[in-house]
């Protein structure tokens, strides 16, 4: 890993769930040294579904590929004074606990003065929130589906993005300490990534520009034309043209390109720019649908491909693992790992590629507190050994 991004950095993660292992894993992807600390017995997300048939949790495990593990007693003087020493090593903490008492930032730049720490919290003031709650009010479940009741996505859209936050944050302030010298307390809520996420795809100034916002198209683009259809096998494909390009080319692979142009001067609109074939998608996919449903999957993937239009075929879990060339060992970013308690895994490396610096490949999630002594064993000052989890 000695050429990785991040080789030499050290990072201390005390932290539950997803967001902040999530990101803190982003950047053990990258190369940094990333040491967990947990309670005795593992925290509130250890034993988090799904898990296999003996009650290993698959979810622990794939959020913490490539950490090393440390147990203590953090609720004793001596853990926290054990853990408080760890971190002022490391001199970078991350924690999506209430930074208050022995991990509060002013107790823990005592230690260290030039401590990077990052502190993940469900609200600005501190209140908790998590990727359920922020999705409720983020608007976007009123305009998923196609109407009647608000739909949740089952993606933790929000913990994702807040965990790619916490990597570029932690990396942000590394770079700044490095310039100057300085450490300091970086803040973020996982409500404020949501709204500012809303933010940035145009929502709220669509509101307030228009004095509306729009309402659920089931699998329709939004300004755009793209429509799910059904295959003589009962598979089903989406199908996207967002440039004329893209138009053009699902027209000519259909081979519906005069019956489709016949559309634009029966309902008045533009069918070569994006707003018309909006207008029109009603229409379009009535033109379209029965050339899906007369053909099977292979065949149509055949001929959209050929034709350079854009699609995807809806699949499952188990379509995606069993079927799908991509997710397979012969796709780079892919190796098998031998993970405890789950056997032999594909894992991926993080996507991106370096031309100059390579990522390590996947490495597996390290067994509960199994790097404890190892790790307490680098620190430079010798502390005695208690509150340990052994």
């Amino acid at each position: 890993m000695g050429n990785a991004p991040l080789a030499g950095v050290r990072i201390v993660e005390i932290s539950a769930f997803v967001a902040v292992p999530l990101g803190t894993m982003t950047l053990a992807q990258l190369g940094a040294e990333i040491i967990r600390i947990d309670p005795v017995g593992g925290n509130i997300d250890f034993s988090r579904w799904p898990v296999t048939a003996a009650g290993d949790s698959i979810y622990w495990a794939s959020l913490n590929k490539g950490k090393r593990s440390v147990t203590l007693d953090l609720k004793s003087a001596e853990g926290q004074a054990i853990a408080t020493s760890l971190i002022a090593s490391a001199g970078i903490v991350v924690t999506n606990l209430p930074a208050l008492g022995w991990l509060s930032y002013d107790r823990l730049t005592a230690a260290r003065e030039d401590l990077i720490m990052l502190s993940l919290t469900g609200a600005p003031d501190g209140s908790p929130a998590v990727d359920y709650t922020v999705n409720a009010s983020s608007g976007f479940p009123a305009v998923t589906g196609r109407g009647g009741e608000p739909i949740n996505h089952v993606l933790p859209a929000w913990d994702v993005i807040a965990g790619l936050y916490v990597a570029l944050g932690i990396q942000s302030a590394e770079r700044v300490r490095s310039r100057t010298g300085a450490g300091q307390h970086v803040t973020l809520a996982l409500s404020d990534v949501m709204l500012a996420t809303v933010g940035n795809l145009g929502y709220i100034a669509e509101v307030q520009a228009n004095g509306r916002s729009r309402g659920p198209l089931g699998n329709s683009i939004y300004g755009a034309y793209g429509q799910d259809f059904e295959t003589a096998d009962g598979r089903r494909i989406m199908v996207v043209a967002i440039s004329r390009r893209h138009w053009r080319a699902l027209c000519s692979a259909t081979g519906l390109t005069e019956k489709l142009a016949m559309i634009g001067p029966m309902l008045g609109v533009d069918l070569e720019s994006e707003a018309g074939r909006f207008a029109a998608r009603d229409a379009i996919t009535a033109v379209l649908r029965p050339w899906f449903a007369s053909r099977p999957a292979d065949e149509i993937l055949t001929v959209l491909a050929s034709g350079k239009v854009l699609h995807g075929l809806y699949q499952t879990f188990e379509q995606l693992v069993r079927d799908d060339p991509r997710c397979s060992i012969d796709n780079p970013m892919f190796s098998t790992i031998r993970q405890p308690g789950l056997g032999d895994v594909l894992a991926p490396r993080i996507p991106l590629a370096f031309s100059v610096s390579p990522v390590p490949s996947a490495v597996p999630a390290p067994v509960l507190g199994a790097d404890t002594d190892s790790v307490l064993g680098e620190i430079p000052e010798p502390r005695e050994r208690v509150g340990l989890g052994h």
